[in-house]
């Protein structure tokens, strides 16, 4: 049960980044579509958790050591040079969400405490650093303790929150273009989340003992996700302005409705960065693992480098990978459901 735990939190840890905590993946891929989002949401979470299921199954039963022998299993040998134009476009994607997490935190602390973006991202890539030193038991350490706060909290918020859910505002309108638009949303959000979930699920391979655990691991993570995902979908009901104008969504509800927790959500905000930063940042040194010594330099110069490249900033980042994570998403996806394995 110990091991389901672990790996559980790991993988929530991942998927809880800044656009999730913000409220500005939901609105995007499921809120926006009314009614129809509800259904997305469902669909995705089902998706997300059968990933989870055969990525994990895969990885068991072939003892995969990082990303490059999982693209070898899954696709064809003589694909070689696909192979590696994959794995590497697929570092390069992590790297990029590293430097987003690396922005947004900078960012956060630039907008509401009036702090030079550099020096929160600074104080970001200095405990990342601390973490990636440790290796993964850094980062199973953190998701332990911190990532079941973060699921409390958040639950927390969607009790208080249950008679303040604006139904109305939830558009009943039933056009083709929407009902389509929301099992479409859905398939990217699980798609797009895949890539960089996986190289994660590579890195909790060896945490796993029994085969069977791996079943609870998905239907469990499956769980969380939906009610945390549906939580964040009530919560932005209660915005009453043109929510296209927020950055943050979220944040906005808690400073409305429950400014008693805004100091608290703000931190909760921060952690969630943090959490997906040092799985996205583990899982690219885990794949680029040569040697310790090789381990740490990487580590190093991954975290000094995220510093300037988080001036680039936060939502210029996002908006350019979010297509490109996607499309890319989607074909690694099939690549993976087409694959046979032996059911648990």
């Amino acid at each position: 049960m110990k091991n389901i735990i672990i790996v559980t939190m790991v993988i929530i840890g991942a998927l809880i980044g800044a656009g999730f905590a913000s409220g500005q993946e939901i609105y995007t891929f499921f809120y926006r579509n009314g009614i129809s989002g509800l259904f997305g949401i469902l669909i995705s979470t089902i998706l997300i958790s059968y990933i989870i299921y055969k990525v994990l199954t895969i990885i068991k039963q072939n003892q995969v050591q990082n990303y490059r022998e999982f693209l070898d299993i899954i696709m064809d040998s003589d694909k070689k040079v696909k192979i590696d134009v994959i794995n590497k476009t697929i570092e390069i994607l992590i790297l990029i969400t590293f430097f987003i997490m690396m922005a947004g935190f900078g960012a956060y602390f630039e907008q509401e405490y009036r702090i030079n973006s550099i020096i929160g991202s600074t104080i970001l890539a200095g405990l990342c650093f601390i973490v990636f030193i440790t290796n993964v038991e850094g980062l199973i350490k953190i998701s332990k303790y911190i990532v079941p706060c973060l699921i409390a909290f958040i639950i927390l918020i969607g009790i208080l929150n249950i008679t303040n859910v604006q139904i109305e505002k939830i558009n009943n309108d039933i056009l083709i273009e929407k009902i389509v638009a929301g099992p479409v949303n859905a398939i990217m959000y699980a798609s797009y989340n895949s890539i960089l979930l996986i190289p994660v699920l590579i890195t909790m391979g060896k945490q796993i003992n029994k085969n069977k655990e791996i079943k609870f691991i998905s239907i469990i993570s499956g769980v969380i996700v939906l009610l945390l995902t549906t939580i964040i979908f009530f919560l932005l009901t209660n915005i009453k302005i043109d929510i296209k104008s927020i950055e943050m969504p979220v944040v906005y509800v808690i400073a409305n409705n429950f400014r008693n927790l805004k100091s608290i959500y703000a931190i909760i905000i921060l952690i969630s960065i943090f959490t997906t930063a040092i799985s996205l940042g583990i899982s690219y040194l885990e794949n680029k693992r040569r040697d310790k010594k090789g381990y740490t330099q990487v580590a190093a110069i991954m975290c000094i480098t995220s510093i300037f490249f988080s001036k680039i900033g936060f939502s210029n980042l996002i908006n350019l990978l979010y297509p490109i994570f996607g499309v890319l998403g989607l074909l690694q996806i099939n690549t993976i459901f087409k694959k046979k394995v032996n059911k648990y």
